[in-house]
């Protein structure tokens, strides 16, 4: 019998070793879960698991999500709410003013003579992956049958009227119902779709009474708005509050010159155990949209045409509320998707009505150069604008199912 050389014996070794590390990542490979993960951070962490199999990537074929880098099981991080401003002349707007006949004078910034459009063409670039542009016709689809809940100050209704105008300007007219009438409510209706969008006015989520004698407000901390009976029973709900906190009455009693940090707490807990008792996550999504940033002082909005591209520019938002936001969401049993636009918003100086927040644009513009401070609105947000993208991230959301809010440390 002829003997085996060592260097042969080696050499069988080696074939079967080699074999056997083909055989044990297919077979891994073959059981692993189709899922990815992905986990948005920022000041808030969104823990989010996009399932992918055959059905549902024939059902949304038309959104065009890419993860950049990332392969299943594995961990990876992209954060929607970091980025950049990119000037995009052919993807914005992405709708004209003129399509949506049913937009406020307060953010019609071309109905009202604004004459420069380069604030309309910039677009949100997320750092490490390309995530989806809102597509009106899968966001259509997606909410077919569900309503909608939109409830908060005057910078959730300029969100409403930016929402309600991307879904209207793909639809005919006729099949569409809008109702602005009121200042507290407002409504977007798809009759074919059948779902609606709603607008609650309450700027601080809490009761509210006028007192007697002074006429101030007096907001009930333990109490949630007395709409909130309109509430229930809502698919998406998104909410928001941290403006114009200035009176407060708590168990009875009312309270001047309380810290507003205080107050601020008292009735986020009221609104979170409002959210925890009468929400059903399993059929509810709940959002909350962080504080849109005002521009005064060195960085003030008027006559400014370009965004801020200093980096480490900050507005003067108190940090504390929200830091009182995030705590709250931890402590609660419903999961709340953290709508986290403030660092986006604040290079947005340009983006502003100012003086073009009114039909009166002209008499306004002759005041506010004699006092700007007064006249100018640096708070809400042109349309198309601003808000679009707020929106284009609402539906990133849903398209990646985004859900339970986890703080980081």
């Amino acid at each position: 019998m002829d003997s085996i050389s060592p260097v042969s014996r080696g050499w069988r070794l080696c074939m079967v070793a080699s074999c056997i590390s083909c055989i044990i990542p297919i077979f891994f490979l073959k059981h692993s879960h189709d899922s990815v993960n992905l986990s948005i951070l920022g000041s808030t962490d969104i823990a989010s698991t996009i399932s992918i199999n055959e059905s549902d990537a024939n059902s949304h074929d038309s959104v065009n999500l890419s993860i950049l880098g990332t392969q299943l099981n594995e961990e990876y991080k992209c954060n929607i709410f970091d980025g950049k401003w990119v000037y995009d002349p052919k993807g914005s707007p992405m709708y004209k003013g003129a399509q949506c006949p049913f937009l406020s004078d307060q953010v019609s910034c071309q109905r009202n003579g604004r004459s420069d459009f380069i604030y309309e063409k910039w677009s949100w670039e997320a750092k490490g992956c390309k995530i989806p542009r809102f597509d009106a016709t899968d966001m259509l689809e997606r909410l077919r049958g569900k309503r909608v809940i939109i409830v908060g100050d005057s910078l959730n209704r300029n969100q409403w009227e930016s929402l309600a105008c991307l879904l209207y300007s793909a639809l005919p007219p006729s099949q569409t119902l809008v109702d602005v009438k009121s200042g507290t409510y407002k409504v977007f209706t798809a009759k074919a779709y059948n779902f609606s969008v709603e607008f609650y006015w309450s700027p601080f989520l809490m009761q509210q009474n006028v007192n007697q004698d002074n006429g101030a407000r007096i907001l009930r901390l333990d109490r949630v708005a007395t709409s909130a009976m309109k509430w229930i029973g809502a698919d998406i709900m998104l909410f928001n509050t941290g403006h114009w906190w200035d009176l407060f009455q708590y168990e009875g009693k009312t309270v001047e010159n309380m810290d507003i940090e205080s107050a601020f707490d008292m009735a986020m807990n009221t609104w979170a155990r409002w959210v925890d008792q009468n929400v059903d996550a399993t059929k509810t999504r709940v959002f909350f949209r962080s504080i849109s940033p005002e521009h005064k002082g060195k960085h003030w909005c008027y006559n400014k045409t370009q965004p801020i591209e200093d980096d480490s520019y900050e507005t003067t938002f108190p940090g504390k509320i929200i830091k009182v936001v995030e705590r709250t969401m931890q402590r609660m049993k419903t999961p709340v998707t953290y709508l986290n636009i403030t660092k986006l918003s604040q290079h947005r100086k340009d983006a502003h009505p100012a003086v073009y927040a009114t039909k009166k644009w002209k008499q306004l513009l002759a005041l506010q150069n004699r006092k700007p401070e007064t006249y100018a609105d640096c708070s809400h947000w042109c349309l198309p604008g601003l808000p679009d993208t707020w929106n284009r991230l609402l539906y990133v959301s849903l398209v990646l199912d985004t859900s339970k809010v986890i703080l980081s440390s």
